[in-house]
């Protein structure tokens, strides 16, 4: 069954702006343009307003946001025997990318408070093998991207930018992804930005850079068809997704400060109910993609909100290093202490621009009563 309050609710979004996708779409279907190329008017055109949107020179739209990620290491050369300096707190696609190129991801704990990356121990694990860092804005929040840029500049790293929950979020008054080389984007459905399927881009200011990213991303192709430089991949952004995240674009900085506004009672209501919250410091604009507090006995907590008919989610219940996937590391909880704490006291709850009053009224209660109600049962425990 449904649950009454989910954590996201694409009805909701849908109903609000019916008008403009379906004629988006119909838009689309009457052109017959689906296949996304750069002669795609729907995909240039998306490819245009999200450069300017996010304050890049040059966006290139891509099959998806795990793609971006693996189009940007490969444009810029990294490959077999390179190490990558990635966040043990994230999505497999951040690591996962960089594997996929054949390079070596190497992993760092993550800051309390902030959930980021911890750039001091980043700083500790580069070796003459370094090559890359991949600061993640997780949950909507940046990094702070002056002390990763010195960091770069000190090793001559590549800074590859992941702004997959990060659409809009700024960092000193400068939007996310215009600080590295390249900033990848997904447009998963529940994104902040979310197109009807998959969908990713990646920007940069780099001309040149965005060539490379285009000819990969296009079957290594250059200009007319058939005129293929490189072997590439076929990763494409197709007309119908274009349209749709066109149409949705105009409302994403109003979509943003509903999230805000959402974040900000969720804080004021919570303060004696929840461990923490993530920390937002004053130089960071936090996007809330998604609304994250610590909990204790996080796992009973969710369960009574789920019988309430109330979705939350645990992103991410295992970090990074201490997947199946990486078991060959033979990492252990010690090595980052931040991350293995943080994922068995985390929880998400619902945050969404639609979410009514009246909901997040209910959310608040529901947790208060289920915290209690745990802390309650904690203590007769002992």
């Amino acid at each position: 069954m449904s649950p009454r309050i989910p954590l996201v609710d694409l009805s909701a979004q849908y109903a609000a702006i019916k008008r403009e996708l379906d004629d988006a779409v119909a838009a689309v279907i009457a052109r017959n343009a689906f296949i996304g190329t750069s002669a795609n008017e729907f995909v240039s055109a998306f490819e245009r307003e999200f450069a300017a949107f996010a304050g890049n020179r040059h966006c290139v739209a891509c099959g998806n946001g795990t793609d971006a990620l693996e189009i940007a290491l490969k444009a810029a050369g990294i490959g077999p025997g390179a190490e990558v300096l990635v966040p043990a707190l994230s999505w497999i696609a951040t690591s996962e990318a960089v594997t996929t190129c054949g390079a070596t991801p190497v992993f760092v704990d993550v800051t309390p408070g902030t959930y980021t990356i911890d750039l001091d121990h980043a700083a500790a694990k580069i070796t003459t093998r370094t090559q890359a860092i991949i600061p993640v804005h997780l949950y909507g929040l940046p990094v702070d991207m002056h002390q990763v840029m010195r960091i770069a500049e000190r090793h001559h790293l590549f800074v590859l930018e992941d702004c997959a929950q990060a659409h809009g979020a700024r960092f000193d008054g400068r939007p996310v992804g215009t600080f590295g080389q390249v900033a990848t984007y997904s447009f998963y459905p529940s994104k902040n930005l979310g197109a009807w399927g998959d969908a990713g881009a990646m920007l940069t200011d780099d001309e040149s850079m965005a060539g490379k990213i285009r000819m990969i991303a296009q079957h290594g192709q250059v200009g007319r068809k058939h005129d293929h430089r490189i072997e590439g991949r076929n990763s494409r952004m197709d007309g119908l997704q274009a349209a749709v995240l066109s149409a949705k674009l105009q409302h994403l900085p109003a979509w943003t400060k509903a999230r805000q506004a959402l974040a900000a009672r969720y804080r004021s209501s919570l303060a004696e109910v929840v461990s923490a919250f993530q920390l937002c410091p004053p130089s960071m604009e936090h996007v809330y993609h998604l609304f994250t507090v610590e909990i204790s006995g996080r796992d009973e907590v969710q369960r009574v909100l789920a019988e309430e008919g109330i979705a939350t989610a645990v992103q991410y219940p295992v970090p990074l290093p201490f997947l199946d996937a990486y078991a060959r590391f033979n990492h252990r909880p010690e090595d980052f202490p931040v991350a293995w704490a943080l994922t068995r006291r985390i929880l998400s709850l619902p945050l969404y621009p639609e979410l009514t009053a009246s909901q997040q009224h209910d959310v608040i209660t529901a947790l208060s009563t289920a915290v209690d109600r745990t802390n309650r049962d904690l203590t007769k425990a002992r």
